[in-house]
């Protein structure tokens, strides 16, 4: 049976990665709407390529370029943020929402409002809007199906048992590519190197907060919304292998791990088949190869982002919001050279302590809320940089 897949941030990593496994079962798969930032000469290309119903740029001023790309193909072209959310809104079976940031938000809740499935890799946006898109999860009966590989591991690790019986919830973090480095060293690390994950292949962005630990931060607070069993009870770890992905804990005793290598193909696979399973192109682990497991806490002191992400959390109201917000333009600002690698958490906790607007309470609220944060971390980092 073929199944209609939207994917929302194409060109991206997890945009790509699907593509791939969508590109191994072409008969499997309808593609209705790719979107993408700008890009468009490879959007326009992926359309081609997939026979996609309608691509769309955020950045309208990229359209010209996308039409002229799209030039003698039955694909339609569209740009700005409203089409983003126009084809979010077209019917799919599945909606892969891999935006980047807040950005991706507005899109990702009209996909939800649609119904259906949604694959979600992006999770600045449950973050943000936690109580917001799980009112609007529950009313409109979509279902989530978390793409990030520690959250599809505990999905897995859930499949049979009950919230009621999970004792706790462990994330495993791989410590980044600073996770042996002093904090003297760390305050010299340069964009370039902190893009350089040693085991995974991500983005700049996401890249960089594996390299502060946010993170897994992020990851805390939206573990938190996907499986409500209490703050208290999910736990951090650092494993720098990343071969065991998350793990649940439950009241008898036992343990649930899920394992795999580090690819993202894996738990964009559990999503598209779910609730079934599909082949891969994936090498199988080879534990022997791979010899040991190590697992260690994580080191608050120089990654203070996890400290800062668990008190947001406990906080509740706006304050995941204000946290996503200052991380994301601190993070912008490290990525052009402005501000330096050991500035961003602190811009973050600058930016919490400075601003404690009401809880929101509809997208709107959390927009308003993202761009106020926005507006502050700005002011915190001219302020340090004129000695102010």
């Amino acid at each position: 049976m073929t199944r209609a897949i939207s994917i929302l941030g194409a060109t991206g990593s997890v945009g790509a990665s699907t593509l791939d496994l969508v590109r191994r079962n072409r008969e499997q798969w309808r593609v209705v709407a790719l979107t993408a930032n700008c890009s468009a000469g490879e959007l326009a290309a992926l359309a081609r390529e997939f026979d996609a119903e309608i691509a769309v740029v955020a950045d309208e001023s990229c359209l010209g370029d996308l039409r002229a790309a799209l030039a003698g193909s039955a694909v339609e072209a569209a740009g700005g943020r409203p089409a983003l959310c126009d084809a979010a809104a077209r019917a799919a079976d599945i909606t892969v929402a891999a935006i980047v940031g807040c950005a991706g938000l507005r899109p990702t809740m009209t996909a939800i409002r649609r119904g259906g499935a949604i694959a979600l890799a992006n999770k600045e946006a449950l973050v943000s809007a936690g109580p917001v898109m799980t009112a609007a999860v529950a009313e409109h009966g979509a279902t989530l199906l978390p793409v990030d590989s520690e959250h599809n591991a505990i999905f897995q690790c859930l499949q049979g048992g009950r919230l009621a019986d999970v004792r706790s919830i462990t994330l495993t973090a791989s410590g980044g590519p600073f996770r042996t480095w002093s904090a003297e060293r760390l305050a010299r690390a340069t964009p370039a190197e902190a893009v350089a994950h040693p085991n995974w292949d991500m983005g700049a962005k996401i890249s960089v907060d594996s390299a502060t630990m946010m993170n897994k931060g992020l990851e805390f607070i939206e573990a938190h919304h996907l499986f409500p069993v209490g703050l208290e009870a999910l736990r951090i770890v650092v494993h720098p292998q990343s071969v065991v992905h998350s793990m649940v804990e439950y009241r008898d005793g036992s343990t649930l791990a899920q394992l795999g290598p580090s690819d993202m193909r894996v738990p964009i696979a559990s999503c598209l088949a779910w609730p079934e399973r599909m082949d891969t192109p994936c090498d199988p682990l080879d534990l022997a190869v791979i010899g040991a497991l190590t697992f260690e806490r994580p080191d608050e002191g120089r990654f203070p982002a996890t400290r800062l992400a668990r008190e947001a959390a406990h906080a509740g109201g706006a304050a995941a919001a204000v946290l996503n917000a200052a991380n994301e333009t601190a993070v912008e600002a490290f990525l052009a050279g402005q501000i330096a690698f050991t500035r961003i958490a602190l811009v973050v906790e600058q930016t919490l302590e400075r601003l404690d607007p009401p809880p929101p309470a509809t997208l709107d609220d959390v927009l308003a809320v993202d761009a106020e944060a926005r507006r502050r971390a700005r002011e915190i980092m001219e302020n340090a940089a004129s000695g102010r």
